[in-house]
């Protein structure tokens, strides 16, 4: 699993010394997947309830200690989901409201609304993860929480193989421009089609021949566990404070 340092992937970790940090692996892969059940669950009206998950995760990432720069640059991933929201209130259907002139779906600013509230705050419990915890340690934290350790060898070896595909696609692509060929317009498509294609068969050579060489080095279908240290009484209780929390302002609102 070490093989992730260095990728792509292994860059989103930014080393700080806060308490967020210092938690076990296994302690916040759980409190984070427990407040996105919770937010997800969460009926669009209740905007209160919104407000309160919105100043915990901001709490969150200001006891990180990653800065304000570094969550806004992270959280620029939900752009796509932004852009389709803010279509949504122009197409959606039943009651509309007039805003500056224009006919706005009721349901559809809500269902935008809905959007962007809980794409927000999931990204924003996403950054806090993976900016405090290595990918390696992620991974073993997987380990110690009882997931497939097959599966959790498969993430293991896409992470790793990440960086190894874009570059065997910009070598394609350089492969591509010194023949003259750069392909921009929809009837250029073959050649790209044929390079995806070609990328795929490499790509599964290449699988081929890792899995051959790691048998020769007496692997047997898992990866070793480096470290068997698991998260502390003390820890569980404090990251499950999130989820419980999270979960009391759901039931306050909806009853």
């Amino acid at each position: 699993m070490s093989g992730v340092h260095g990728s792509t992937v292994s860059r989103l970790f930014v080393p700080r010394d806060s308490r967020v940090h210092r938690l076990s692996p296994e302690a916040k892969l759980v409190a984070v997947v427990a407040v996105v059940v919770v937010i997800a669950m969460t009926p669009r009206r209740e905007t209160a309830a919104f407000a309160l998950y919105a100043l915990g995760a901001w709490a969150i990432i200001a006891t990180t200690k990653i800065g304000l720069l570094t969550y806004l640059k992270r959280l620029s991933v939900i752009i796509p989901f932004v852009m389709f929201a803010l279509i949504v209130p122009f197409i959606g259907g039943g009651e509309s409201v007039r805003v500056l002139g224009v006919s706005l779906s009721v349901d559809g600013l809500w269902a935008t609304w809905n959007i962007l509230a809980k794409a927000g705050l999931g990204a924003t419990m996403s950054i806090a993860l993976s900016a405090t915890t290595p990918v390696p340690e992620l991974l073993h934290g997987m380990t110690r929480l009882k997931v497939p350790r097959l599966l959790v060898a498969i993430i293991a070896f896409m992470l790793r193989y990440i960086d190894v595909l874009v570059e065997q696609l910009g070598r394609m692509r350089r492969s591509m421009l010194a023949r003259g060929h750069d392909p921009r317009w929809l009837w250029q498509v073959k050649p790209i089609a044929s390079s995806a294609g070609a990328l795929f068969v490499r790509s599964y050579e290449r699988g081929e021949r890792v899995h051959q060489a790691m048998l020769a080095r007496g692997y047997t279908g898992v990866m070793p566990t480096v470290s068997e240290q698991r998260a502390s009484t003390k820890e569980w209780l404090a990251v499950l404070l999130c989820p419980f929390g999270a979960a009391l302002v759901l039931t306050v609102a909806v009853v």
